[in-house]
């Protein structure tokens, strides 16, 4: 079943630059895969596999969506989810109007015109996604997520070409963790550079143990339905008890995962920003950078970090806020 249609610029507030949304590495998932001019991914529409094809020939829309399925939906599903992953609900006009009253911040907007927070549709996937982005590449930590999708998530086919689904936690904990593990799983009938089938083998490092740690505290302690609908608070402290969640990486599951826009991870680089732009570059804490987040941005926090980042990159502050080696 194939279906086409359009969402036009009126049903969202403010410009969309659906690239840059895709492409800013927020950790809610990795990029969706480009071809023919379209952005693809499957998602999950009422309990059942949707291929989405999209995409929008300026800042003003509208998005041109094609969807291929063997089951049938309401229109209305599909486009609530799109509404829903790309922030497309999101008042963009009203986060420039505070952005404009700030000198600081003013200068993002230039860079970041059109740029949406790019929510999770699978909030485990995002939790792995996020442990796995700690200390790593945009690029090594898309790629372990997708192999980890290939590897041990189920297979739709389309007639578009095949995809797959992120595993759930359940299947996550029947993975080795490394190839040792998985040698000994198999007893011995292969030789250890045959062992790939684990998640080390995904290029995750010593994040695997964490991944597997989340799977069983998200299948045994804690409910994800249950966090989503508690306050921010509350659910940051929530994520703190999973291993290999600390504060940014519980913060980036909230932002991207959950959509609580209050969110602001806080990592290397966002607190040398915040140090250079609000303390004349004077050191402070990264506990202290996600409290004066939190309370100076309010609602926008979320926005203000995700612009942040991307101007910085793109306007050479990044550069000039890496350390130089002395000589």
């Amino acid at each position: 079943m194939k279906k086409d249609f359009k969402i036009l610029s009126n049903n969202f507030k403010g410009p969309l630059n659906l690239y840059l949304t895709i492409s800013s590495g927020q950790t809610s998932q990795p990029a969706w895969l480009k071809k023919n001019g379209y952005f693809h991914e499957m998602i999950i529409v009422d309990d059942k596999p949707c291929l989405i094809k999209i995409k929008s020939g300026n800042l003003e829309g509208p998005l041109e969506v094609i969807t291929e399925s063997s089951e049938k939906f309401e229109i209305k599903a599909i486009k609530n989810q799109i509404n829903e992953i790309f922030g497309l609900n999101d008042n963009l006009d009203k986060l420039y109007e505070f952005l404009l009253n700030d000198p600081k911040l003013e200068p993002t907007i230039e860079f970041c015109r059109g740029l949406r927070l790019f929510k999770a549709h699978n909030p485990f996937e995002c939790l792995i996604a996020s442990i796995s982005s700690a200390n790593n590449s945009i690029i090594r930590w898309n790629r372990s997520i997708q192999l980890m999708k290939e590897k041990w998530g189920n297979e739709y086919q389309f007639p578009s070409g095949k995809f797959y689904i992120f595993p759930d936690p359940e299947k996550i904990l029947q993975v080795p963790e490394h190839e040792v593990e998985e040698l000994e799983i198999c007893g011995g009938e292969k030789n250890l550079e045959e062992c790939v089938n684990n998640l080390k083998s995904c290029g995750v490092g010593y994040r695997g143990k964490y991944i597997k740690q989340a799977a069983r505290m998200v299948t045994k302690e804690i409910n994800f339905n249950e966090v989503m609908k508690m306050g921010y608070g509350e659910a940051f402290q929530a994520l703190l008890q999973i291993p290999g969640v600390g504060p940014k990486v519980a913060d980036c599951i909230l932002l991207y995962g959950f959509g609580m826009e209050e969110a602001f991870p806080v990592d290397i680089w966002i607190k040398r920003i915040i140090c250079e732009l609000y303390f004349n570059g004077k050191e402070v804490s990264v506990p202290k950078i996600r409290l004066f987040g939190i309370e100076q941005f309010g609602e926008y926090a979320g926005y203000v970090q995700l612009y942040l980042f991307h101007y910085a990159r793109k306007s050479g502050l990044l550069e000039k806020l890496r350390p130089r080696n002395k000589l």
